[in-house]
């Protein structure tokens, strides 16, 4: 049985969604219990028995919300949902996951302060994936916004990760790994891509090169590496980017006869591709990579099918031995 601990009134759709996610993850699985955090009598109230006997409630009155300081809550709002969560995770050894769709500065604050860093991992980072133009095929983005500033060696740290995570996640073995740069010529850069290009070759991941900001879509770099702050704009960016298009479409479309003619011919079409080009879609959520324990940052606007998503992510992750994995890369390049 798979014990996960879900931070029950993270996200601005808590806590509706996120209960109803956790039904929905113990309908599609008998393997798996969850323990929810938050302000009981409302969970209660949305559960209503569901559930088979595989949910509880641990009351946890307080909420820390974006307006907080992360360091501040993290210490001194001990009744809060995600505080719970975390003492959950870091006080049974059953328990395996923690999920929170809460402000990323706590979570991210909470994992490392409560549950602490893989030995060796320099700084633990935020991994989302993304589409790409090619069917089917996805891009881990690491780091996207949990070190603004980081040195060559962390920048090492998150290929050996994104490269364990992607090859559990996509079945991929040796997963092509790039460097967000501002040129795919070796010598482009600033002082800390080109510090840890000749590390990356090294550390033995397969690293193809510098990846520009348009190319980084292509499909042809499975993990993308980047500090913090330039992946979370990066990030941003594209997410504006796509909703920007989206609208420009949708009134294009509506500005036009022969067009709202045709757009009932492709409507599946438009589906489809509004399917692909969504960051959030059926997905789960961030893995926070380089924890002793498992913790998955769910998008702020989750619903219950990303909730339910990041439960089989947890096992997915748990049941490859992703921290093991990772320690193991770990091992080889300090080797080398």
């Amino acid at each position: 049985m798979y014990k996960i601990v879900v931070d029950g009134f993270g996200g601005d759709n808590a806590p509706e969604e996120i209960v109803e996610g956790c039904v929905l993850a113990c309908e599609k699985r008998k393997d798996v219990q969850i323990i929810i955090c938050g302000e009981e009598e409302k969970i209660s109230s949305i559960l209503s028995g569901r559930g088979d006997g595989r949910i509880t409630i641990l009351s946890a009155p307080e909420v820390i919300t974006n307006d907080d300081t992360p360091t501040e809550a993290i210490r001194h709002k001990e009744n809060s949902s995600l505080v719970k969560a975390f003492d959950v995770l870091r006080e049974n050894d059953d328990v395996i996951a923690l999920i929170s769709a809460g402000p990323t500065g706590a979570i991210l604050t909470g994992a490392v302060m409560k549950i602490g860093r893989i030995k060796g991992i320099s700084r633990p980072a935020l991994a989302p994936n993304l589409p790409t133009k090619v069917k089917g095929k996805e891009v881990l983005l690491i780091d996207a916004g949990a070190n603004v500033d980081c040195k060559p060696i962390n920048l090492v740290h998150f290929a050996l990760m994104g490269s364990a995570y992607y090859e559990i996640v996509y079945g991929q073995k040796a997963p092509k790994v790039g460097l967000l740069s501002n040129g795919a010529e070796e010598h482009k850069g600033n002082e800390l891509t080109k510090l840890a290009h000749p590390m990356l070759k090294t550390c033995g991941v397969n690293f193809i090169g510098n990846v520009e900001g348009r190319d980084y879509l292509s499909g042809d770099v499975d993990v993308l590496v980047s500090d913090g702050f330039a992946g979370n704009v990066l990030l941003k960016g594209t997410e504006g980017a796509i909703q920007a298009l989206l609208s420009i479409l949708k009134r294009s479309i509506k500005s036009h006869f022969l067009s709202k003619i045709g757009y009932l011919f492709m409507k599946k079409s438009f589906k489809e591709v509004k399917q692909t080009i969504d960051i959030q879609g059926q997905h789960g959520g961030s893995a926070f990579l380089g924890c002793k324990k498992l913790v998955i940052k769910n998008h702020g606007t989750s619903t219950r099918i990303n909730i339910a998503a990041s439960v089989e992510q947890a096992i997915l992750l748990h049941e490859n031995k992703l921290i093991e994995k990772i320690e193991s890369l770990l091992e080889v390049a300090n080797a080398g």
